[in-house]
């Protein structure tokens, strides 16, 4: 995993497109709903302290000889917590990178904005070379890079692509931002995220998947049923910051001053729809019981997640994280 082999792969990944080896696909579809599912909360502000608390939580051999693919949230070249703050991509870098994986990639979709320019922005090639992380920029990805996911059930008419990157990876990393959504999502944390690893357009025939997506009155729904396909085996939420209105790219801001962490997408979720609540929120967002949110609620329903608020245990990693936990649980109803 050195600089070399860095070097050598971001270049063919970003000049043909970010081609990925067609071997070893494995479904990857919902299992059984988990009966619980823990979140982890941090106060720790300095993201290498956060997220040191939170992988002593994780298997020693999470990443061990396992091909990692990570998602980050670099929807737009926007600052945090628009986008993945760059010191909480460094630190969850250097974590992954201490494991020994025998594949680290980062693969990314930004929906406003050309994402090679937004990964630039970012300085995130710098952080490639140096952790020896293979960058797939999937603007423009040959055919062989998607797996097409159809299923009767979903709502999405003809299926959609899934990046082959976190098809084939036997651990799949994220890191998302709290932000409620202003174009239809409502709120946009680790279900939304997975939509970054989804194509924009069916390169064999030029299908808007993203049209699709953002006039369907299913929209919420969709979002939720990409999960069927992206696993997600950690979530790190960089809730240090948030946009309690607004979003994705701007909004009002909040600073909770939190990091939190779960393997399951559905908790995780509630969990920040909770945390907005607690700092006043869109309508829609505020309103009803937590999983009658629609893509909570069909996460769940399709067994991509815990089912219900009460299946969910807040686990404080330090004293302002138990604090934090006590005053999430009232709000998590």
């Amino acid at each position: 995993m050195g600089g070399s082999r860095y070097a050598t792969t971001r270049r063919a990944a970003l000049a043909l497109g970010g081609a990925v080896a067609l071997s070893g696909l494995k479904s990857t579809a919902a299992k059984a709903k988990p009966a619980q599912a823990a979140v982890w909360i941090t106060g720790a502000r300095d993201p290498n302290e956060a997220l040191a608390r939170i992988f002593t939580r994780l298997p020693a051999d999470f990443a061990a000889g396992k091909r990692v693919a990570l998602k980050a949230n670099f929807n737009s070249a926007d600052p945090f917590p628009a986008a993945t703050a760059p010191d909480t991509l460094e630190a969850l870098l250097a974590q992954l990178a201490a494991m020994r994986p025998s594949r680290l990639t980062l693969a990314e979709r930004s929906g406003m904005g050309d994402t090679r320019s937004v990964l630039e922005r970012a300085d995130v090639p710098k952080l490639a070379a140096r952790f020896g992380l293979e960058l797939i920029v999937l603007d423009g990805l040959a055919p062989a890079g998607w797996v097409p996911v159809r299923r009767p059930e979903l709502h999405w008419q003809r299926g959609f692509l899934l990046a082959r990157a976190f098809a084939e990876a036997e651990r799949v990393v994220q890191t998302c931002c709290l932000k409620t959504h202003r174009f239809g999502g409502h709120f946009t944390m680790a279900l939304k995220n997975a939509v970054g690893a989804v194509a924009k357009f069916d390169p064999t025939d030029g299908y808007d998947y993203m049209r699709e997506l953002h006039s369907s009155p299913h929209q919420r729904a969709m979002i939720a049923e990409i999960s069927t396909a992206f696993r997600s085996d950690l979530v790190i939420m960089d809730a240090r910051k948030g946009f309690r209105l607004g979003g994705p790219e701007s909004g009002t801001l909040i600073t909770p001053g939190l990091f939190l962490a779960s393997t399951d997408p559905v908790a995780i979720d509630a969990v920040g729809v909770a945390l907005l609540r607690r700092f006043g929120t869109t309508p829609e967002v505020a309103r009803g019981p937590i999983f009658a949110q629609e893509q909570l609620a069909r996460a769940a329903e399709l067994g991509i997640g815990v089912a219900s608020a009460a299946a969910i245990e807040l686990i404080g990693l330090d004293e302002a994280g138990t604090r934090a936990a006590e005053e999430i649980r009232r709000l998590l109803v």
